[in-house]
């Protein structure tokens, strides 16, 4: 199918599941695919290249495939199906079920040539490019062939090698764990970030567990587990404290540990507890405040710009929108990657959709979308601040508005 074809379907399958009173949840659920697929199939970034798929499709809106798409050739005459292109994050999951590498416990060989050490530092560096742009479509079918060839690899390399794989291995999962948890899908996170850990033991690698533990509590908030959350933060900041009054103190670890009080900042804030909130924001400054720059320590990004634009967020979860606006003003975050630049700007129209600005709210979520429209037309938060500015704007939407909302599936 071409981009063309897949635009056209996108509108039309929308056009029918509405005529069939369906929810884009049921469509997902009569298909067996995820909403997030759904979504992306109707706004038209989601291929529907296989005609089995469009087949199933048709089906479960009861209509003929030429219904969908009339240039559709009839089932004998269809040509091979080429392999289907995913464009979230369900290659991925289905590469995470299962054991990762059952055949090496059976003695079989690999089936294709093991990359190099070289080549899977590569390929580790371009999945965490991939994850700070945002890219999950390219990121599924990256890690969904990365993460089987590297616990294979393991499990064969020579011994002199098992050390840096298991390290490059902790990683992939870690990679893993940040996409699905952005994704708002916590289970397949917290999986992620199990194997993670025991990948960064295996390696020798302490600090490698500590971030895993720091994908953990991300995959524990998003949730909504809030004490399981906080029991990982905390057991890394009981160890890691201690270690930080010594003046030689790596950076590395300093900046474990201001991101573990970023993550206990955020707890917080969701709990209520602004004296609480507070604290671990200050703590996360000065502990900023003496790395002196903004960082990327195991891609935690922390840093004293990563400080502020957390205590912009913890603002917002606390009500304090005044506060969030004040603070967000003097912060610059050009430096950071499109992710957290997309997920600041958000944070700032919820802050303005708090004081009921819907131009500047708008505004800003749609400077969002521009840096990274995966990650904003898929976010539930983004789909409430834009249901609040729907409704703030009673009879009279902004055009501008009303594009964003259909582009992500809210109306």
């Amino acid at each position: 199918m071409t981009t063309s074809d897949t635009a056209a379907l996108g509108p039309r399958v929308k056009e029918l599941r509405r005529a069939a009173g369906m929810s884009q949840s049921d469509l997902a659920a009569a298909m067996g695919r995820s909403e997030s697929w759904v979504s992306q199939v109707e706004r038209g970034v989601q291929p529907v290249e296989r005609l089995s798929v469009l087949q199933a499709l048709a089906d479960a809106l009861n209509v003929s495939v030429r219904e969908l798409r009339p240039d559709a050739p009839p089932a004998e005459e269809a040509e091979p199906e080429a392999p289907a292109r995913s464009n979230d994050l369900d290659g991925l999951r289905v590469a995470l079920t299962g054991h990762p590498a059952l055949g090496s416990l059976f003695q079989q060989p690999p089936a294709e040539p093991t990359p190099s050490l070289a080549d899977f530092r590569d390929q580790v560096e371009e999945a965490w490019t991939l994850v700070h742009a945002s890219s999950y479509a390219a990121l599924s079918d990256h890690l969904a062939k990365l993460l089987p060839s590297i616990e294979t690899a393991v499990r064969h390399a020579p011994a002199g090698e098992r050390t840096e794989l298991h390290s490059l291995r902790a990683k992939a999962y870690q990679v893993a764990a940040a996409s699905f948890t952005r994704q708002d899908q916590a289970d397949a996170a917290w999986i992620a970030a199990d194997r993670a850990l025991q990948a960064a033991e295996l390696a020798g690698q302490p600090l490698e567990v500590v971030a895993s533990l720091f994908r953990m509590a991300h995959a524990f908030m998003r949730q909504q587990h809030m004490e399981q959350a906080e029991q990982a933060a905390k057991s890394a900041v009981a160890v890691m404290a201690p270690r930080a009054e010594a003046p030689a103190c790596p950076p590395e670890e300093l900046s474990l540990l201001g991101a573990m009080n970023l993550v206990l900042a955020v707890i917080n804030a969701r709990e209520g507890n602004r004296g609480r909130t507070h604290e671990h924001i200050e703590r996360a400054r000065g502990i900023a405040a003496r790395l002196g720059e903004d960082r990327n320590d195991f891609d935690t990004e922390f840093g004293p710009t990563n400080v502020e634009v957390h205590a912009v967020s913890t603002a917002v979860e606390l009500g304090d929108a005044g506060l969030a606006l004040e603070v967000a003003q003097d912060v610059d975050t050009s430096g950071l990657s499109p992710e957290r630049q997309s997920r600041f700007l958000l944070d700032v129209a919820r802050a303005h959709a708090q004081r009921r600005h819907v131009g500047e709210a708008t505004a800003a979520i749609l400077e969002a979308e521009a840096l990274a429209p995966e990650q904003i037309q898929d976010h539930h938060l983004a789909r409430g601040v834009i249901r609040d500015l729907i409704q703030l704007s009673g009879p009279r939407v902004p055009e501008a508005l009303r594009d964003l909302a259909e582009r992500s599936a809210v109306l």
